[in-house]
């Protein structure tokens, strides 16, 4: 992968100028904790034969440090060999203790980097000649902070990359990263890796929960650095640009953190198009969305269709049980999990759903943030569902949601139409319920597009749908039909989208019926403006948000065309090709905007709005009556017994 403008290489000679630096420290090192406690459990016994290694007290140039306190020795190669019983190195403690080496010196590499181009290693120099001024002491210490919080996220950054293809299912929660020491990167380093140490000793018991603790406190890391570094002065130089290590196609950005590029190994049983039975729009607009992501170029980390207008980054897919919401799902997976493959592309699919649900404080909400940044990831195709998100994510101010499925919806909020939010266009996230009206209004207002997943409606729909679950064991004649002929997509969306010129629901029926009454047919944007203003009158949960939603809509139907099949089929024709012909190629086939565009778009949200309204009222409604009936029975009881 080529260098970008503001990408800088990070040289692998002057990474490996820190290997000894590194390998040392794994050897060993003393350090006093200072604000983490100790309790390791002893290191196991080596055999007689086995010499010991030296300890290695590394000093930071420019600076004299000393402890006087009683030191705690940390041997991290002697821990992670040790984690199972058997003499020899295993293959998977090779590999950690070459990531572990591997990340200590890029760390490293890109704090002597920041260092040059901050202006800290001239001061540094004058400090350990005892020239420093007096009034650049305070820019000094600011300095060291600043390369500090660059090494620790680097070396947490690089391990969790280096080490994510060799984790398994196994999961170890850590806690809280605490021995993050700023005072130089030399003892922000040795700060992590006793804490490390302490961390292998409890939890890292045989192979496969010594890498997942590694990778689990190096989350933690991160986490704790980005936080601290949003208060930090002076890291513009590092933050400013972003550094390439070619060898290992790790990018270091700041204070992101760099995902592994690995694909999800999907096990759902596929549907093709033709067993999606109905759901015309639903299964039109999927089919569309998963062509729309192959469209991502991963050298420009930007989607034509993302910049064009048009994307979908987050969909909502709503209908009664049992009308195809999971068949919608496993049709989209399949078709981008066949794309990927094709075309050699890293897809990654994951499912937030009701297990993710924490009683721990915090941890809800942990999930869904590693859920949110799994499926963003840059360096992957990515598609993420919510399933039933009416259960998962709770209503703000209702008392019966926990406090999980409050940090829940809280995170989904900020990641779909949050201040720090990018589309880049590489993935989209989709959320299904039965019960919508349920959902936090604020929340599924961040649902750009509306899937309507309504199951079979026709005559010929039911026919298609008993003929293919019942497959081809039995001798019934198939009578007179046309097998699967409405299930023609292009023939089938043209009609449904036609059905959205005039409202479906009532009550946004008497909307347009007046309005319509007043200003004669809704050609302009001025009567189109009269009309949605119109409908917040009537529902003020139609707000700006709402408008953005159908303007998306009105654009992804500008780009109301499949990208051809052979596309998908022979990457070079278009998945290959540079940003700014794919570009070229998609804008060849936008469609112009039409008034009946609009008009369909605002029915089609509005009719969802009302819809759900109208439900949400009506539960509303049956739940005070039976309360009322709660109450009179409680009285004619008491009133009994009172006589």
């Amino acid at each position: 992968m080529s260098l970008t403008g503001d990408q800088m290489e990070l040289r692998e000679e002057e990474i490996r100028a820190h290997y000894a630096a590194a390998s040392a420290m794994l050897e060993g090192f003393d350090h006093t904790p200072r604000i983490a406690k100790g309790g390791a459990a002893p290191k196991k016994e080596r055999s007689a034969g086995l010499g010991t290694r030296r300890r290695f007290r590394a000093t930071t140039p420019g600076l004299v440090t000393r402890s006087t306190a009683r030191p705690e020795g940390v041997h991290l190669i002697d821990r992670v060999e040790g984690a199972e019983d058997d003499p020899l190195t295993s293959p998977l403690q090779a590999t950690v203790l070459h990531a572990l080496r591997r990340a200590l010196a890029i760390a490293l590499a890109m704090g002597e980097v920041y260092s040059e181009v901050s202006g800290l290693s001239d001061l540094k120099r004058a400090n350990l000649a005892g020239s420093l001024p007096a009034d650049r002491k305070g820019e000094f210490t600011e300095l060291l902070t600043a390369e500090a919080l660059v090494a620790s996220h680097v070396w947490a950054n690089a391990a969790a990359f280096l080490l994510a293809p060799h984790l398994g299912e196994t999961q170890v929660e850590v806690g809280e990263a605490e021995e993050l020491l700023t005072d130089n990167a030399q003892l922000t380093l040795h700060g992590l890796m006793w804490e490390l140490d302490q961390r292998l000793a409890q939890h890292g018991s045989d192979d496969a929960h010594l890498a997942a603790t590694i990778a689990a406190q190096a989350e933690q890391v991160m986490e704790k650095t980005a936080l601290r570094a949003q208060s930090a002065p002076r890291l513009v130089p590092f933050t400013g640009a972003s550094w390439r290590v070619e060898a290992d196609d790790l990018t270091i950005r700041g204070f992101e953190p760099a995902l592994k590029t690995r694909s999800t190994r999907l096990t759902m049983a596929f549907k093709t198009p033709e067993q999606v039975v109905g759901n015309h729009i639903a299964k039109y607009q999927a089919l569309r969305l998963a062509k729309m992501l192959m469209a991502y170029d991963f050298d420009r980390r930007l989607n034509p269709f993302a910049e064009l207008g048009g994307f979908i980054f987050t969909f909502m897919g709503d209908g009664a049980p049992g009308t195809g919401k999971t068949t919608l799902i496993q049709m989209m997976a399949g078709l981008i999990d066949g794309y990927c493959r094709n075309a050699g592309y890293p897809f990654r699919y994951q499912n937030f759903g009701i297990d993710n649900i924490d009683s721990y404080q915090g941890k809800s909400g942990q999930n869904a943030k590693a859920f949110v940044q799994n499926v963003l990831d840059p360096g992957v195709i990515g598609f993420g569902t919510i399933d039933d998100i009416d259960q998962i994510a709770g209503r703000r101010g209702d008392r019966q949601s926990s406090a999980g499925q409050q940090e829940v919806t809280a995170v989904f909020m900020e990641a779909f139409a949050g201040a720090n939010t990018v589309v880049r266009g590489n993935c989209t996230f989709g959320m299904f319920s039965n019960f919508p009206e349920n959902v936090d209004d604020a929340l599924r207002q961040r649902a750009g597009a509306r899937f309507l997943v309504d199951g079979p409606q026709t005559r010929e729909d039911y026919i298609d749908i008993l003929a293919l679950l019942l497959g081809k064991g039995h001798d019934i004649p198939l009578g007179k039909h046309d097998l699967y002929a409405a299930q023609q997509i292009q023939r089938a969306v043209a009609a449904s989208f036609e059905s959205h010129g005039r409202p479906k629901e009532e009550g946004l029926l008497r909307v347009w019926e007046r309005v319509e009454a007043q200003h004669g047919k809704l050609d302009t944007i001025a009567k189109l403006g009269t009309y949605l203003k119109a409908i917040q009158q009537a529902d003020p949960r139609f707000t700006g948000r709402a408008i953005k939603n159908i303007t998306d809509a009105v654009k992804v139907r500008a780009m109301d065309f499949e990208l051809p099949d052979e596309w998908m089929e022979e990457p070079d024709l278009f998945l290959f090709r540079d940003y700014d012909t794919k570009s070229a190629m998609i804008a060849e086939l936008r469609r112009p905007i039409t008034v009946e565009m609009v008009i369909q778009e605002i029915n089609r949200y509005a009719d969802s709005e009302f819809r759900y309204a109208d439900k949400s009222d009506e539960v509303a409604i049956e739940e005070m009556v039976r309360e009322f009936g709660r109450q009179e029975e409680a009285k004619r009881r008491y009133l009994e017994g009172k006589g």
